[in-house]
């Protein structure tokens, strides 16, 4: 019998490493029901896990079925104040229906037709904005009018104000990525309403950003400049260096240099050029690319990802499950959850030849508090092994 109002619920057990099923066991775990108490002998294989096992679960989410919604939204919902952004968030099956990736990670595809305005606003949600095609909408972050095209990588730490503006006459799709989940969990968020339309000093359209001209020279850091920012001062990380970064790395490789993290795999990490460290305190950023016919050795981690295919095609799996991919696709690698991809990319379907994943993760989180873990072919590594 359960204690009306409770919302602890207990029940006496006759199983392995429980006590005896008796009265006074039933009237003690009523007790605990009024008090609000959970012995942790009922809990622990929930709690305590002997590894990960994320609600999460492996998904693929089709960059076609996406984008067709998308530009139906654009007919049907306006951009805004009150809706905010035309943004449609990835809903991960095992999370019940929120807005979420993964436990710690929101990625939605934002939608802005032509000539339209997104109104300014900021939060403490770290975020950025990644471009798979296309080119036309500037954002605004605090007055600094910043293009975005394809390939291009366009971080934003929190409490920045932000806005964008479509200055052609055609629509733009572009995915966003920021901590949600993880600043809603953690009961930390603030929000703020900004102005509901930019100047027209700052609709403009430069070929570069304020913050590129100063900070967008590698491996030089401005004099001018006092203590860094939590994030990245820069705010748009262009696809051609990004581009050539691989394709060095690959040449290197087959020149017997070395210079890959393994056969046919090259990767850059996006970092904070004013301290080498990630380009937001809870996402890190990654750029892979896989040679045609290469194969990912199966690798696990703490912490979730999430992919989408920049360019090429090939087939990706994620614990138990095998999708082919192509161009825009998204999906997630939950927590603990092997992951590995084989490039089946050719020149027909890719600029590179290769098989190129843009991803995120949660990883600074997991770092800063000692808990990440890392599995190659059951050797690993981390402050926690």
């Amino acid at each position: 019998m359960t204690t009306p109002d409770s919302p602890v619920r207990l029940r006496a057990v006759d199983a392995p490493g429980q006590p005896d099923v008796t009265p006074a066991l039933e009237d003690l775990y009523q007790g605990f029901e009024r008090e609000l108490l959970v012995p942790l002998w009922t809990e622990i294989g929930d709690l305590m896990p002997a590894h990960p096992r994320s609600r999460a679960v492996p998904h693929l989410w089709r960059w076609e079925n996406l984008r067709g919604l998308a530009e139906q939204a654009g007919d049907l919902v306006p951009v805004g104040r009150g809706g905010e952004r035309r943004a449609i968030a990835l809903a991960n099956p095992g999370l019940g229906g929120r807005p979420f990736a993964t436990p710690t990670l929101w990625a939605a595809i934002q939608y802005l037709m032509p000539g339209e305005d997104a109104p300014e606003h900021r939060h403490t949600q770290h975020a950025f904005r990644f471009v798979v095609e296309g080119e036309g909408v500037w954002t605004v972050v605090g007055g600094d009018a910043v293009p975005m095209r394809r390939g291009d990588f366009l971080p934003q730490a929190g409490w920045n104000w932000h806005a964008h503006h479509n200055a052609t006459g055609e629509p733009m799709a572009w995915i966003d990525g920021l901590d949600i989940p993880f600043q809603y969990v953690t009961e930390a968020q603030f929000f703020e309403f900004g102005r509901d339309e930019i100047t027209d000093a700052e609709r403009i359209t430069p070929e570069r950003s304020r913050s590129e001209r100063l900070w967008a020279h590698p491996g030089l850091r401005p004099l001018s400049v006092g203590e860094p920012s939590p994030g990245t001062p820069l705010l748009s990380y262009k696809w051609e260096f990004t581009d050539r970064a691989l394709a060095d790395q690959l040449a290197l490789e087959s020149e017997g240099f070395g210079g890959t993290v393994e056969p046919g795999h090259a990767a850059v990490r996006y970092t904070n050029p004013a301290t080498g460290a990630d380009v937001l305190p809870t996402i890190r950023v990654e750029m892979h690319r896989v040679a045609r016919g290469a194969e990912t050795s199966p690798v696990r981690e703490t912490g979730s990802s999430v992919y989408q295919v920049f360019d090429g095609s090939g087939t990706v799996t994620v614990g138990d499950r095998t999708w082919t991919v192509t161009r825009g696709d998204l999906f997630v690698v939950p927590s603990w959850q092997p992951f590995s991809a084989r490039s089946e990319a050719g020149s027909t379907d890719s600029d590179s030849g290769s098989l190129d994943l843009f991803r995120f993760s949660d990883s600074p989180i997991f770092e800063s508090l000692q808990l990440d873990r890392t599995q190659h072919d059951n050797r690993i590594e981390g402050t926690t092994r």
